[in-house]
Order: C-alpha cells, then sequence, then structure tokens
C-alpha cells in the first residue's frame, strides 16, 4: 500500500493528500457494513427487556415503516441504538454523529434528541425529569421527536410484535449511505 511522504501533516504536499483522499474514498465505501456491525453487535448483549437491543432496532423501523415514515427516517430508527454498546451514556448523539453526513437536519436531531425524549417514558422511576424533553419545546422538530419516540421507540420492546428482518431495511441504509456527504436534503 503506497504511503504520505510526510511524518507531519504541515510537510505533505498535494500529491500525498490526493493519495490519502482516495484511500479515504475507497475505505468509505465500507462504512454501511461497519455500522450494519455495529447494529449487529447489539444482538444477544445484556439488556433486561424482553428482548435483545439489535431486536428492539428492527421493530422500531419495522414500526416506522409501517406508519408510513420516509426512508431516511426508517433508517434512523433502525440505527438510533447503534451507540449502545460504545457509548451507552450517550448513544443517541454517537448514533446522531454517525447519520449527520447523510441525513437532513430534521432527522439527525431526532436520532440526537431521543434519548432525553424517551425518557419521558421513565426517568421518574429513577429520581429524574421526565419532561426534560420540554427544555426543547418550540424547536421545529419538537413534535416530530416526541411522536418517534410515542409510537416506535417506547413501544418496540414486543416479543411477540412482527418484526421484520434486517434484509428489510438493508437496500434502505445502503442509499442512505451512499449519499454524497452532506448532500442530503435539509443538510
Amino acid at each position: 500500500m503506497k504511503t504520505v511522504s510526510f511524518t507531519h501533516m504541515e510537510d505533505g504536499t498535494f500529491e500525498d493528500y490526493q493519495l490519502l483522499a482516495e484511500q479515504s474514498a475507497e475505505h468509505n465505501k465500507g462504512l454501511v457494513d461497519r455500522v450494519l456491525a455495529l447494529l449487529k453487535g447489539l444482538e444477544h448483549g445484556p439488556s433486561g427487556y424482553q428482548i435483545d437491543r439489535y431486536q428492539h432496532s428492527l421493530q422500531t423501523a419495522t414500526r416506522a415503516l409501517r406508519d408510513r415514515a420516509d426512508e431516511e427516517l426508517v433508517v434512523c430508527a433502525l440505527l438510533h441504538d447503534i451507540g449502545d454498546n460504545l457509548a451507552p451514556e450517550n448513544h443517541a448523539t454517537f448514533a446522531a454523529s454517525v447519520l449527520r453526513p447523510y441525513v437532513s437536519d430534521e432527522n439527525w436531531w431526532i436520532v440526537d434528541k431521543h434519548g432525553i425524549f424517551q425518557g419521558y417514558y421513565f426517568w421518574h422511576h429513577y429520581g429524574h425529569d421526565r419532561n426534560a424533553r420540554e427544555k426543547f419545546r418550540g424547536h421545529p422538530a419538537f413534535e416530530k421527536t416526541a411522536l418517534f419516540c410515542e409510537r416506535w421507540d417506547q413501544t418496540a420492546f414486543d416479543p411477540a410484535y412482527d418484526t421484520l428482518p434486517l434484509e428489510a431495511f438493508e437496500p434502505m441504509a445502503r442509499r442512505i449511505f451512499a449519499r454524497s456527504p452532506y448532500q442530503s436534503p435539509g443538510v
């Protein structure tokens, strides 16, 4: 494999940075596979719920799809918890950061804030403010984020639900991640 000529970035040449851009573009072609591997990594993990976090993610996306959400939002529903294993205390921001270059501002915000909005359903059991989401009231995506959690996220822990397999969503994810970064609608 070819490498650059420098050991300090400031010493790089145009050719060096062209080489890095080419190698980065090639590496980025595998991004969706790495993201889907993160999703699959949620399977069989400890959760305490009646289903694992992988099934929860599939079920959230299934509910979004059946509720006729657009493809981008379905993919956001699928991937909204991919940070659970690597960033358990800020999993929503982790997932939103991965999705950011490929989704609209609104859908990025929904994923980024879903953890706080989801808190409405259980934070009071831990002595926390279940209404913490209210500090975002007035934001253009507030209602859509509340509905994301109400209809799809907080209801997606049902082992009897007819959940679609990953294969139903993989083509959608591939289309979203095939977009030119930061060229998606609304970005």
